[in-house]
């Protein structure tokens, strides 16, 4: 099956917030990016509800350094504040990841068509991803180019070891992925070696916690248009 994906991401700044300091608004990032931050990265190259994009692995090629900055971040009641974020600085990473069909979806099912669904990735990732590309946070722009994963020289590859970077927020479960009508977090103990962090899935993380109840969006020839009927439109105009 088609359905593989191998890019860089790198990028000035990065934040990937550990949800812990967010409330007292001094946010400080996590050491590397969490599943649920690539995935959406992924589906900012390329995304449709009839794929569910899965984070294979990642490759740290810089080393890990962080930078405070005073911010005026908006208050909810209104006006500004003043605090200190603590950013990664000089990312740069690769990526692999795959998709499988959203068998959680019977509504789409005439849309699994593999070879559409690679073909329109690969090009969108040539030009850098259809959507803008955030490192965690709006303030942080990324880039994404094609590469061989685990190819080229990273800051790692020498280290004897494991780096145990403790546990972290792997990502969300959403009712249109798992089919249940709940808002569910994952969590995971992260461990580096020479650089590489090797993902769960999904499914094989042992610590999940509700969130809140939720359903899926529901997809229908009322509110889905294809792209041979688009064309088709703008065709005859």
């Amino acid at each position: 099956m088609k359905n593989e994906i191998q890019f860089e991401l790198y990028g000035d700044y990065a934040l990937f917030t550990d949800p812990l300091t967010k409330i007292g608004g001094e946010k400080l990032s996590y050491s590397v990016p969490t599943y649920q931050a690539l995935k959406g990265i992924v589906e900012s190259i390329y995304w449709k509800p009839t794929i569910i994009f899965v984070i294979d692995e990642l490759r740290v090629m810089k080393p890990i350094q962080m930078e405070s900055k005073g911010v005026r971040p908006i208050e909810y009641g209104g006006g500004n504040t003043l605090a200190n974020y603590t950013y990664l600085k000089d990312v740069h990473y690769q990526v692999r990841a795959h998709f499988d069909f959203n068998l959680n979806r019977p509504d789409l099912a005439f849309d699994r068509i593999e070879g559409k669904h690679y073909s329109i990735l690969q090009r969108a990732l040539q030009v850098g991803g259809r959507r803008d590309i955030f490192l965690g946070a709006r303030e942080c722009q990324g880039y994404v180019e094609p590469c061989e994963f685990g190819s080229g020289t990273g800051y790692y590859d020498k280290e004897k070891g494991m780096h145990h970077l403790g546990t972290m927020v792997h990502g969300f479960n959403y009712p249109d992925e798992t089919g249940q009508n709940r808002l569910e977090v994952r969590l995971w103990y992260v461990k580096m070696e020479k650089g590489y962090i090797r993902f769960r899935k999904p499914e094989e993380c042992k610590i999940v916690r509700p969130v809140k109840e939720m359903e899926a969006k529901g997809f229908s020839p009322y509110n889905v248009q294809s792209a041979e009927q688009l064309l088709q439109e703008l065709g005859g105009e």
